[in-house]
C-alpha cells in the first residue's frame, strides 16, 4: 500500500511543477525564513498532497515548497511531524520518501534542540555527527521494508562525512561557530525532567530534541547521503533548571537562522 501512496503523492507534485529536485531540506521549529529565498517557489499544502500527513504544531505552516537556491532545484519542508501530534514513524518519515521519489540526491536538516553539553550554549549551532534514537521504535519495522531498502540498514556513519566536512569548512570560512556532536531524540512533547537530562548525558548525548532521527535513518536506508544542524534554543542544566519559555526558544531560533541559512546557501552551492 505504501508503494500506490507514494506514487500518488509523488505524481501530484510532478504535475504541479515539482520538476527533479536536487536537495531535499527539512526547516525545524522556528526555521523558516529559509523559504524567502527561494527562486520561482511552487507551494503545494500538506492538505492538497494525497496521502500526506498535516502539520499540527502551531509554529510549523504546513507546505512543500520548490523552487531554485543556490542554483540548484530544491524541495523544502516547511513543517515536519513529530511522534509526539500522534502520527507513527512510517508518517512522520512519509515526506523524506516522497522527497527521494521526486530525484532529491542530498537532504539537509535542521531542528530546534537543548544544550546537553553545559560547554554550548544557546544561539549557538551544532552539526549533528551521531545520535542517539530514545523514541522506541523505527521507521523501518513494518512488513515489506525489504522493498524500499536493506531491512538491516547499516548505521555506522549515518551523518554523511564528506557533508558535515563540507559544513565545517564552509563555517570556519564564513566565521561562523559550528559546534559538532550527538543529538538524541526524545518522544516528548513535554519537557525533560532533571534526572532525564542527567540520564541523556550520561548517555552521551550533547543536545537532546523531539525529531530529526527518524528522517536519518529512514535517509539512510534510501541511501540518500544527509546532514542536520541544531539550533541551540536553551541550555538544559539540571542542577539550575528554570522553567522553559517557548516564546523564547522560538525568538532564539529565528535570531540563529540566519547563521544557518549561510550554511545551508553555501553547501548547495558546493553539491
Amino acid at each position: 500500500m505504501i508503494a500506490k501512496h507514494l506514487e500518488d503523492s509523488i505524481a501530484y507534485l510532478q504535475e504541479k511543477g515539482f520538476d527533479a529536485p536536487e536537495i531535499g531540506i527539512v526547516l525545524g521549529t522556528g526555521l523558516g525564513q529559509l523559504v524567502a529565498q527561494i527562486e520561482t517557489p511552487i507551494e503545494a499544502h500538506y492538505n492538497q498532497i494525497p496521502y500526506f500527513p498535516l502539520a499540527t504544531v502551531e509554529f510549523h505552516s504546513g507546505k512543500l515548497i520548490y523552487g531554485e537556491l543556490g542554483g540548484k532545484k530544491v524541495v523544502v519542508m516547511q513543517g515536519r511531524f513529530h511522534v509526539y501530534e500522534g502520527y507513527d514513524l512510517m508518517d512522520v518519515t512519509y515526506p523524506i520518501r516522497v522527497m527521494h521519489g521526486l530525484g532529491i540526491k542530498h537532504l539537509l536538516i535542521s531542528n530546534a534542540a537543548g544544550a546537553v553539553n553545559l560547554h554550548y550554549k544557546k544561539g549557538e549551532m551544532m552539526l549533528i555527527e551521531d545520535h542517539l534514537n530514545l523514541q522506541g521504535g523505527s521507521p523501518l519495522a513494518f512488513k515489506n521494508v525489504g522493498e524500499f531498502g536493506d531491512r538491516f540498514t547499516d548505521m555506522s556513519a549515518p551523518y554523511d562525512p564528506k557533508m558535515n566536512a563540507r559544513l565545517k569548512e564552509i563555517a570556519a570560512a564564513e566565521g561562523i561557530g559550528l559546534q559538532e556532536g550527538v543529538y538524541a531524540a526524545v518522544v516528548g512533547p513535554q519537557l525533560e525532567t532533571r534526572a532525564e537530562y542527567r540520564m541523556i548525558k550520561m548517555l552521551g548525548a550533547d543536545a537532546v530534541g523531539m525529531s530529526t532521527v527518524p528522517e536519518v535513518i529512514v535517509a539512510n536506508h534510501l541511501r540518500l547521503p544527509v546532514a542536520a544542524i541544531s539550533v541551540l534554543t536553551d541550555e538544559c542544566d539540571p542542577d539550575h533548571l528554570k522553567p522553559v519559555d517557548i516564546a523564547e526558544i522560538i525568538a532564539i531560533a529565528g535570531a540563529t537562522e540566519p547563521k544557518m541559512i549561510t550554511l545551508f546557501r553555501k553547501m548547495i552551492e558546493s553539491l
